[in-house]
């Protein structure tokens, strides 16, 4: 590293990880410029004078014993980014496996109202060569046993765009995921603290660097590309519910009059987009001025990374919705995909958890059982 820390507080770190100590910590505190405050507090816990998070302790251990301080590592210890990096990291592992089961759940929807694989043919992505597009729809072709050239449908010759667009929305999604990994990979093996301590040439580098205005930027791209993927799970749920592409009952309710079936989800669904559409709108457009103007910007990345978090929670309830319908409507249409495919595993496995009755009743566990469903379908 570059920040002239002692080796003994490093050390006493690692111990706080291994023991599943955690220095208690604010969330606020930072605009992204340095996580200060919260990196001030892990520093008063190490040498004591701060209370640690010991819920998660593992049995018989124990926080670190104090440790003394001097200046240089006090402000090598605050002048990071980690905690923004720490929590971008498991944002984007958690939305990574929201969105890989996100294409299994849309296979799920695809089989349930007969769509199109024309969508995903290879030649269609190998004319418009954008990586995450060939990604997704070379995945949703393995989902659904397609060959890399479908023949035409003998129904519908244009699906809705939850369906015929998937690879064009979902695309830029993983895309901007690894662009957001590239800057993170950077992130986490620079030295950005302030000064730089050149040990090649004897001499302290006062510098910007802990300014993260690329992680800013790259979370805000990803919470935005992200927010497409769930506004198409939407789209599908609608679909789900519309008997001209079901051929079932609308809401694909039963047989008793007046039933509204699923009908409830789309509400859910549209109040988780409505929350993740609020906590996506870009950190970056922030503006600070602190320090008596000295510090006249702030990239607020510390709140995309908080941002770029809540919006798992909501697109993890989104997807839930989707599921639960469609599994409905392929148990309703009698049909089970191919249980050697990866789609018919994913049925297999949802069929083994979710309710079966169709009679109007509450939906809110089987909501909760599919999102927690949807971990195991991200492998599929």
């Amino acid at each position: 590293g570059g920040a002239g820390l002692r080796p003994a507080v490093v050390t006493a770190l690692v111990e706080g990880l291994d023991s599943g100590a955690h220095p208690v910590i604010n969330e606020y505190g930072a605009v992204g410029t340095g996580d200060l405050a919260a990196l001030a507090q892990a520093g008063l816990a190490l040498v004591g004078e701060h209370p640690w998070d010991l819920t998660e302790a593992v049995p018989g251990r124990r926080a670190p014993d104090p440790i003394t301080l001097d200046s240089n590592d006090a402000l090598a210890l605050i002048s990071s980014n980690a905690l923004t990096l720490g929590q971008s990291a498991l944002a984007l592992a958690e939305l990574r496996r929201l969105m890989s089961a996100s294409l299994a759940v849309a296979a799920l929807s695809l089989i349930a109202v007969g769509g199109s694989y024309e969508a995903y043919a290879e030649p269609v992505h190998a004319a418009r060569p954008h990586p995450g597009s060939i990604a997704a729809a070379a995945r949703m072709r393995a989902l659904l046993g397609a060959p890399a050239r479908p023949t035409p449908p003998l129904g519908r010759i244009q699906d809705p765009y939850g369906f015929r667009c998937l690879p064009q929305i979902h695309g830029p999604a993983l895309d901007a995921a690894d662009a957001l990994e590239r800057v993170l990979t950077v992130e986490f093996n620079a030295a950005a603290e302030n000064p730089l301590i050149s040990a090649a040439d004897e001499a302290a580098y006062h510098h910007g660097n802990f300014y993260a205005a690329h992680t800013a930027l790259a979370l805000d791209h990803f919470r935005l590309a992200a927010l497409q993927t769930a506004r198409l799970s939407t789209a599908r749920l609608a679909a789900l519910s519309e008997p001209d592409f079901t051929r079932l009952r609308p809401f694909l309710g039963d047989a008793a009059s007046a039933s509204s079936g699923v009908m409830i989800l789309e509400y859910a669904a549209g109040a988780a987009l409505g929350e993740m559409r609020a906590v996506s709108h870009p950190a970056s457009l922030g503006h600070a001025v602190l320090s008596r103007g000295v510090e006249e910007q702030a990239s607020f990345a510390s709140l995309g990374a908080r941002q770029t978090l809540r919006v798992a929670d909501h697109y993890r309830l989104v997807l839930g919705c989707e599921l639960v319908a469609a599994v409905r409507a392929l148990r309703q249409r009698g049909l089970e995909p191919d249980p050697e495919l990866p789609a018919g595993a994913a049925f297999a496995l949802a069929s083994e958890v979710l309710d079966p009755r169709m009679e109007d009743r509450p939906l809110t566990e089987d909501v909760a059982v599919a999102a927690r469903l949807l971990d195991r379908l991200a492998e599929a």
